[in-house]
């Protein structure tokens, strides 16, 4: 991996190059080590490493972006010329105003509040994955899943003086516990550090799950009072994020926060905050432009808040940047990526005590959006779901699809656990509790339904 010195000398190069008014180049480093299993055994190990640069050229508004794997001087230059000719060939962007300077993105002392394990090592991961196998053939059961494991280097620099660099870790373990038949638990586990894992938890709750998931019974469709684990909650606030807390979406109407300020759109016992310094996360504290990251809070007692926003989207309505700059070869816009959602005081064991009949349910597979402006979503429960009568839990239920608003699922919340995870999907993270609601839509899916659509 590059070291500092290496990336500075890569950054000033790419700025020294440039004829543009304005320059910006980004650069990032991913080491990832990846450990793949099936039926117990190890299918994949893989270890890569690989450096992209970016850089954006401005001169009279017209934007150009060139991007690069090859950083030997050669490369830098030969991009940053494709940069500025590709500017060439542009119409302005009126709306483009400039990239932030020194005094929106100073240099920071600290840039990571957990620092990186780089002694971890894919032996040290297949050490895990096997202790994951023993597990569940003292069930007869077998283990699939994955063991990811990324080291993420960013350095930000512009003509405009910005200069931020930074690295950090992050590791997740993915598993799904396979018995005969339809049989299968799901678990998962989060951590900056990947010696931090813990995959005992998970896996003995997707092992607890699939012994539990046979003989599934068949539910009529209907509104139920559900349990979901932390996992499924997280799924349903990935895509809340995603749908309407962005500054894109909010500059173009889409989002279901616009126009909303100050309005009860959950329940009141709701409040979603964006918190990239929070430990658990181990995150990168500037964006893509250098920006420090910025805590918003998009719902608060179930009022709609703030949106996040980079420089571009922040100018067009107004506010400041708040440091939720994406890679900036997206096409997405800003969004937060570090939500927390406020615990409740239960747990899920007082949540199941208390429901006279319900659905417990651990995840969701394959979620997508229906109608993005009432945050309605379609998707299938999955790797256990389980009726629960009398407070106690029952047979396992056959999958069902839900479609449902997000934010009439969080306006129905009775119950939310104390305990949250940190639930991880599409390099976004998400702080989590286990939720009881009421009201939420599910009807019969069967397999060859779903298998006839894939």
């Amino acid at each position: 991996m590059m070291n500092r010195d290496n990336i500075n000398g890569i950054l000033k190069s790419a700025l020294k190059h440039s004829t543009a008014d304005l320059t910006e180049v980004v650069l990032m480093g991913e080491k990832t080590d990846l450990t793949r299993f099936a039926e117990s055994t190890i299918t994949q190990n893989l270890s890569q490493e690989q450096t992209t640069l970016v850089i954006t050229a401005v001169n009279e508004k017209k934007i150009g972006i060139a991007i690069t794997n090859d950083v030997t001087q050669e490369g830098i230059k030969t991009a940053v010329e494709s940069a500025n000719k590709i500017r060439l060939l542009q119409k302005p962007d009126e709306r483009f105003v400039s990239f932030p300077d020194k005094s929106v993105a100073p240099p920071m002392d600290k840039v990571v509040t957990v620092e990186p394990n780089l002694s971890f090592t894919p032996d040290d991961m297949a050490d895990v994955v096997a202790k994951v196998a023993s597990m569940s053939a003292k069930e007869n059961l077998n283990a699939s899943g994955a063991f990811r494991h990324d080291i993420n280097t960013v350095a930000v620099a512009s003509s405009l003086g910005v200069f931020q660099y930074g690295q950090n870790g992050k590791s997740e373990l993915s598993l799904t516990i396979v018995g005969e038949g339809e049989q299968s638990g799901y678990g998962v586990s989060f951590s900056p550090d990947p010696a931090n894992i813990d995959y005992e938890t998970a896996a003995s709750r997707a092992i607890e799950k699939a012994k539990r998931n046979i003989n599934p019974v068949i539910l009529d469709d209907g509104q139920y009072t559900v349990i979901l684990e932390p996992a499924a909650v997280g799924q349903l606030l990935l895509f809340l994020s995603f749908l309407g807390m962005g500054g894109r979406t909010l500059l173009q109407r889409r989002s279901y926060l616009s126009g909303k300020t100050g309005e009860l759109i959950t329940g009141e016992n709701i409040t979603i905050a964006d918190e990239a310094d929070n430990p658990a996360f181990g995150a990168l504290l500037f964006d893509y432009e250098g920006v420090p990251k910025k805590r918003i809070v998009p719902i608060e007692n179930g009022k709609a808040g703030e949106g996040a926003f980079d420089t571009y989207y922040g100018n067009l309505m107004g506010v400041p940047a708040t440091g939720h700059s994406v890679q900036p070869n997206n096409s997405f816009g800003p969004y937060p990526k570090h939500l927390v959602m406020s615990p409740g005081n239960s747990g899920i064991d007082e949540m199941i005590a208390s429901t006279e009949k319900g659905v417990l349910i651990t995840h969701f597979w394959y979620i997508n959006y229906l109608n993005p402006m009432r945050t309605m979503i379609t998707g299938t429960t999955f790797d256990g779901t389980f009726l629960i009568e009398n407070g106690k839990i029952g047979p396992a239920i056959k999958n069902m699809r839900t479609n449902q608003s997000i934010l009439e699922a969080f306006s129905n919340v009775e119950m939310m656990s104390k305990n949250r995870i940190v639930y991880p999907q599409y390099s976004s993270l998400m702080m989590v509790p286990a939720m009881k609601i009421n009201n939420f839509n599910l009807v019969q899916e069967t397999k060859e339904e779903w298998e006839g659509s894939c």
